[in-house]
C-alpha cells in the first residue's frame, strides 16, 4: 500500500480527495483520531465503491491503512495534514452540516 511521506502530501491532491461527499464524510468520521475498521465507517456504501475512496484518500496522504488478518483499519493522518496545511481539517469538520444556507 502506498502511503506518501508527510513531505510528499500535495495540497491539490488532498483537496481533490476531500472534494467528494463520501470521502469528506469518511474524513469527518475519522476526525476523532481513532483507528476504525473500514467496514464500520460509512455503512450502506458498497464495498467496491469504498475501495476506490480508500485508495484516493490513501494516495493523497489523508489516511493510513493497516491490514490485520482479513480486516483493514483506517486512521486519519491528522498530525501530518495539520503540519502541512494548518486549519484545513478544522474547516472540513466545521462544514459537517453543509455550507451556510445549504
Amino acid at each position: 500500500m502506498l502511503h506518501p511521506s508527510r513531505d510528499q502530501i500535495d495540497l491539490l491532491d488532498v483537496l481533490a480527495a476531500l472534494g467528494h461527499p463520501v470521502r469528506a464524510r469518511i474524513v469527518r468520521a475519522l476526525g476523532a483520531g481513532e483507528e476504525q475498521f473500514c467496514g464500520s465507517i460509512v455503512p450502506g456504501v458498497p464495498k467496491s465503491t469504498l475501495t476506490t475512496h480508500w485508495r484516493v484518500l490513501r494516495e493523497a496522504g489523508v489516511i493510513t491503512q493497516r491490514p490485520e488478518g482479513r480486516k483493514l483499519f483506517i486512521t486519519l493522518r491528522r498530525d501530518d495534514l495539520d503540519a502541512r496545511f494548518p486549519g484545513l481539517l478544522d474547516l472540513l469538520m466545521k462544514e459537517e452540516d453543509g455550507p451556510a444556507g445549504g
